[in-house]
């Protein structure tokens, strides 16, 4: 799609939208599980490829602390990157995403694959209303494969 011109509420939830996906990472990357859930509406659905679907921040809470706490040791660092981010604004309050990830930890590359997201505007915030995640490759024995193999339990 070529576009010549775009509308300011348009630009300022691309920027917003980009801004929740990095807290996202950044906040996960530092185990501060409170803050990154906050980025979820309270309905909001996390499909995990192969693990299942998670709705409400409770349950989506209980995938996420799963997979970093308790089901295998956590790496010393982890680091998300999140590239070709194409952000589909569809009104003034809702938008779609699609973006690649890679993740590394301190022994490097662990697993990539790709995010498809929804986004919705609620009260002045944008906030996931669903997030895809699939993991198309990792690297075998990695942290990435033992906490996929421990969920898969």
């Amino acid at each position: 799609m070529s576009r010549t011109s775009m509308e300011m509420w348009e630009l300022v939830a691309r920027e917003l939208i980009r801004d929740l996906v990095a807290r996202y990472n950044a906040s996960g990357d530092a185990g501060r599980l409170g803050p990154m859930m906050a980025l979820f509406a309270e309905d909001a659905v996390v499909e995990f490829v192969g693990h299942g679907h998670f709705r409400g921040r409770d349950e989506i809470h209980r995938l996420f602390s799963g997979a970093t706490g308790g089901l295998v040791e956590p790496p010393t660092m982890i680091q998300h990157h999140v590239s070709s981010h194409v952000i589909d604004v569809l009104t003034p309050t809702t938008a779609k995403g699609r973006s690649y990830f890679a993740v590394f930890t301190a022994e490097g590359a662990d697993h990539w694959g790709r995010y498809v997201d929804e986004y919705r505007e609620e009260d002045g915030r944008w906030l996931f209303a669903s997030r895809k995640i699939k993991v198309v490759g990792q690297v075998p024995g990695g942290w990435g494969d033992r906490a996929s193999r421990r969920l898969s339990q």
